[in-house]
């Protein structure tokens, strides 16, 4: 091949499907450069420091059946057993509710089993959520066309939705379950309990995501020849005959292929100069967001709650995390609150004071006097609005050598489609660097 045709390519943003589509493209050889217009790397998995500790922007979990999260990890060489505490599902709301899934049996029957036997139900409650998680078996979790997830649990009683279903819908779709997509709700709960015992399966991360993810994969991407450069916005795209030019507010450089992975508000500067162009703009243009608050309280160092995650039902807070069995931050608590909500109108110190009291009503024993300190991280486009029905754009764009990639983007199929997780924008940057590879 001619020298100035092999393939070089560019990657814009350093999130997770950036850094994805990367480590895919160098470990085939690819020569490639990550662009990333922060100082830092990681987009919405990234850390922060704060009172000496190293805090993520948001607290996240994994799952057994996100197959391309472990498999990025395991290339970057992340050793996953010491990385990861793996548990068996296990959904535990103080005083309210109680869903353990029953590891002796295949599945899906280790799920079916757990929500026979859930505790704080009632029966008439438990058989009800059984037939639903069977009906959906039997339709394949395939609906004929996508509508919000209230309609489809429409039959199902209120509080089971209040201590079940909207809480697994907030923590997966990050959208209220009267707008959210059903059909994207159901792809995760297929791929997460349907098919194998482990999937079900989770994944607390034992090391902030900067540690985990974030570092792992830029050293593999520089140890395998790729570049990666900090502090380096791209303005705009340029169509050339072999490939495509990058401008940046100091140089112009020329690629064969580009992998924009960026977040979409971001995506039409830089394809606003292209032909062909207007509907992928228009459709990241019309995305809507949802914000994702994380409220760390330290407390004493010998304050530990009974185990390392806790559900919330009826309070602002939905999930607690004790850092301490996590990440050995003692006396660490980070409570999670996804989607919009009545938390957004409080200011930073009333927010932090009301979870505080919220988790004081539920764990009396464990919290009897207030945060030593809190800081709450609030990212207001943390992720796009996974509503009914979303016109999404596809990973081809109209020019055959730019690619798309991110937790936005839509495979084309929507029985397939992820909300925005880090495994949808893992898979997304993996697919991105697998169809240039194949054209080579």
């Amino acid at each position: 091949m001619d020298p100035q045709l092999a393939p070089r390519v560019a990657v814009i943003g350093g999130g997770c499907a950036g850094l994805a589509a990367a480590v895919r493209l160098t470990q085939a050889g690819f020569k490639t450069t990550l662009f990333d217009a922060s100082h830092q790397l990681g987009g919405r998995a990234r850390s922060i420091t704060w009172q000496g500790l190293s805090l993520d922007n948001g607290q996240h979990i994994l799952l057994g059946a996100y197959a391309s999260s472990l498999e990025l990890l395991q290339t970057c060489g992340v050793e996953i057993r010491t990385s990861l505490l793996r548990l068996p599902l296990k959904l535990e709301i103080p005083h309210e509710f109680s869903l353990r899934s029953m590891p002796a049996l295949p599945a899906p029957w280790h799920i079916l089993g757990g929500l026979l036997q859930a505790q704080g139900l009632s029966f008439q409650e438990r058989l009800a959520a059984v037939r639903f998680m069977a009906s959906l078996r039997l339709q394949r979790f395939r609906l004929p066309t996508d509508m919000p997830l209230h309609q489809v649990l429409a039959s199902q009683p209120t509080r089971l939705i209040t201590v079940l279903w909207e809480p697994l819908c907030l923590a997966a779709l990050n959208t209220p379950i009267a707008t959210a997509s059903a059909q994207a709700f159901l792809n995760v709960l297929r791929d997460s309990f349907a098919h194998k015992k482990s999937d079900s399966d989770l994944l607390l991360p034992r090391a902030d995501l900067t540690t985990l993810i974030v570092e792992p994969a830029a050293n593999f991407i520089q140890s395998h020849g790729g570049r990666v450069n900090l502090n380096a916005p791209i303005t705009s795209l340029h169509a050339q005959d072999h490939g495509v030019r990058l401008k940046s507010r100091t140089e112009e450089q020329d690629f064969t292929h580009v992998v924009i992975a960026t977040s979409p508000f971001r995506v039409a500067p830089l394809l606003q100069t292209l032909p062909s162009m207007e509907d992928i703009i228009a459709q990241c243009q019309a995305l809507q967001y949802q914000p994702i608050y994380t409220v760390y309280l330290q407390y004493p160092s010998a304050i530990a709650l009974p185990q390392a995650m806790h559900g919330l039902a009826g309070k602002l807070g939905q999930w607690v995390f004790d850092r301490g069995q996590l990440y050995g931050q003692t006396g660490l608590l980070a409570v999670v609150i996804s989607a919009e909500g009545k938390h957004q109108a409080l200011t930073q110190s009333d927010l932090a004071t009301k979870i505080h009291q919220e988790l004081q009503d539920v764990f009396p024993r464990q919290l009897g006097t207030p945060p030593l300190w809190h800081k709450v991280i609030a990212e207001k486009r943390a992720t796009f609005a996974c509503t009914a029905g979303l016109p999404r754009p596809v990973q081809a764009t109209p020019h055959p050598r730019i690619q798309l990639a991110g937790d936005y983007v839509s495979t084309g199929d929507a029985f397939l489609d992820y909300p925005a997780t880090i495994e949808g924008a893992i898979r997304s940057g993996f697919q991105a660097a697998e169809n240039i590879i194949k054209e080579h």
